[in-house]
């Protein structure tokens, strides 16, 4: 990069095509007597804080520059703001203007000093809507990258604790913080989760966690297991990263990606720690209970449907008392349909809307269907229990796993009988089991393998002691 600043400029000026866009502003002045151009995003700026910096440089004299060997030596003794670097070669500049940061340029001083005085327009810190916490705090993550890494750096006061930045797609240049406990995480994982965020060779990541899981963790996209977590509490965040887990915290998106992750995380919540361990372990109980019962409760109300005669004589009341004309495996697949359809509906629903929604819902699956003949009682009743228990599963990408499972034993249910359901439940243990994870742990751990302590916390909320590291 030359110091010539006629030849910066008109590179700057051409490749950021600054005249074509109005927010990209490049401000001439002089400093010292020398021509200098100040290069900066519209919107991103502090104007309060930008004109105390300008006071001082333009009180500048030209002896004082002329001393001034390039934009280190000039950062080093004429830039009075906190936040400031340098850059030497284009790209990195051009990079770090459409990134936020101001960028100054002055005749005769090679390179370019980077003024970080960004201010991004976010919402409030309030806790997320999906995972929500009866005990917990009432904040959670934003969309912006520096506001995150601070709620987290603000309950780890760890000296252990790294933050280390990267930049990754070529169009969207998207802010990459990995978060870790250097000595507590596995090194080897740390290493190939920055390799792989290094090596990205994708344009843009524009939807983040999920486009930056798929890019980074290769795999069939026929398989819904997630082989990440995502959290939108800083809390919980907080909490995986000291059990050794690399938190993932992108610019644009409230949620930090937590890897790696199996099955047994998603069986754990922020709630189970905000209570005494019985209470904790009891609600994690019932979690997996309810959780099982997602997957098979409709599968084996299909099956016994199919076979009443296995059903006892004081049991019959779980089998339809008043069987309609469609059969019983289409019900069920078209209430899947159909709930799945007033979901994607509530979302797009505007909030003045949303009641009457929900209750033109409740009467399409009440008794106008039943009377109408579509749907059984019963069969209304045990989808509506899978509808509701499947919200006591925090992640989405779990939740229509399990959907997808119970969709399949329902199908094989039907042709095979209870070699169906017994396939199923094979074809879902070996899907998991061929899962691939970032540390190369069997995504069924701790299962298999088995290891004895790490399975009863699956299970038991075990207390939380002093650990001495």
């Amino acid at each position: 990069m030359t110091d010539n600043i006629n030849e910066v400029t008109a590179r700057l000026d051409s490749d950021l095509a600054v005249k074509d866009s109005f927010d990209l502003i490049n401000r001439n002045m002089t400093i010292a007597g020398r021509r200098a151009v100040l290069y900066f995003i519209d919107g991103f700026i502090k104007d309060e804080v930008f004109e105390k910096i300008l006071e001082f440089f333009l009180k500048i004299t030209p002896e004082e520059l002329n001393k001034i060997k390039d934009m280190d030596d000039f950062a080093k003794t004429k830039a009075p703001y906190v936040e400031v670097d340098t850059a030497f070669d284009y790209d990195t500049i051009e990079t770090t203007i459409l990134s936020g940061p101001a960028v100054l340029v002055v005749d005769g001083v090679k390179g370019a000093l980077i003024i970080d005085t960004r201010t991004y327009p976010s919402r409030s810190i309030e806790e997320p809507q999906k995972d929500r916490s009866l005990r917990g705090s009432r904040d959670g993550f934003v969309e912006t990258l520096i506001f995150n890494t601070s709620m987290i750096r603000r309950r780890i006061r760890d000296r252990r604790l790294r933050m280390e930045y990267l930049r990754v797609g070529s169009s969207t240049k998207l802010d990459v913080a990995v978060c870790y406990m250097d000595g507590i995480a596995d090194k080897q994982v740390v290493e190939k989760v920055k390799k792989r965020l290094k090596n990205l060779k994708i344009k843009g990541i524009s939807m983040t966690a999920q486009a930056l899981s798929e890019a980074m963790i290769p795999g069939s996209g026929l398989n819904p297991y997630p082989r990440i977590k995502v959290t939108e509490r800083p809390d919980y965040a907080s909490a995986c990263i000291l059990e050794g887990k690399i938190g993932i915290v992108m610019d644009n998106s409230p949620g930090v990606m937590l890897l790696p992750v199996s099955f047994s995380d998603f069986t754990k919540e922020v709630d189970d720690y905000y209570f005494p361990p019985i209470t904790g372990t009891y609600v994690r109980i019932v979690r997996l209970i309810i959780s099982v019962l997602t997957v098979y409760l409709t599968p084996i109300f299909l099956w016994l449907s199919n076979n009443p005669h296995l059903v006892p004589e004081n049991m019959s009341f779980i089998l339809m008392q008043d069987p309609v004309q469609m059969p019983v495996l289409f019900q069920l697949l078209i209430l899947e349909v159909v709930v799945d359809g007033l979901r994607i509906a509530s979302l797009n629903t505007p909030d003045s809307l949303s009641s009457a929604i929900g209750i033109l819902g409740a009467l399409l699956l009440s008794e106008f269907a039943i009377n109408s003949g579509w749907f059984a009682t019963e069969v209304i009743l045990y989808m509506a229990f899978v509808t509701i228990a499947s919200f006591t599963q925090a992640s989405f990408e779990m939740g229509y796993a399990q959907k997808f499972l119970r969709v399949l034993m329902l199908i094989l249910t039907q042709i095979f009988g209870g070699w169906g359901l017994i396939a199923g439940t094979v074809i879902g243990i070996l899907t998991m089991g061929f899962t691939k994870t970032m540390s190369g742990r069997k995504y069924l751990y701790p299962i298999i393998p088995f290891n004895k302590k790490d399975f009863l916390k699956l299970f038991v909320r075990t207390r939380i002691t002093d650990n001495k590291h």
